[in-house]
């Protein structure tokens, strides 16, 4: 799971406890202005098909977490719980997305969403 705070006009992303080992990260930091997108969306996780791992984990059903590649896009990822899933679509940054697990979906779009420069 990953933990999300927003300061400063960056979006902060702490991999929380064994996921750090299995995600080989502890922490992303991405400017606000980077997000163009950011959604709840379970079925996503739930997609037999993640990609190449480069470097992660991956154990069908239980975790997926790491750097994948798919479709010429990276992808960070954290989940083990479908069911709290968000993806962050990025623009101009090491990664394309973000699709990781949080705690409350609902909550954390809402927030991001709210903190999100206004679209040109």
């Amino acid at each position: 799971m990953v933990e999300i705070s927003i300061a400063d006009e960056t979006l902060h992303l702490e991999v929380q406890g064994w996921d750090k080992l299995w995600a080989l990260k502890s922490r992303l930091t991405i400017p606000l202005a980077r997000v163009r997108s950011v959604r709840a969306d379970p079925e996503v996780a739930r997609d037999w098909w993640h990609g190449i791992r480069a470097p992660g984990t991956e154990l069908p059903g239980v975790i997926t977490a790491g750097t994948f590649y798919q479709q010429g896009q990276r992808i960070f990822w954290d989940v083990r719980r479908p069911e709290n899933t968000i993806v962050l679509e990025l623009a101009d940054d090491r990664y394309d997305q973000l699709i990781v697990e949080v705690d409350d979906p609902q909550r954390v779009v809402g927030e991001i969403k709210a903190a999100l420069p206004p679209q040109q």
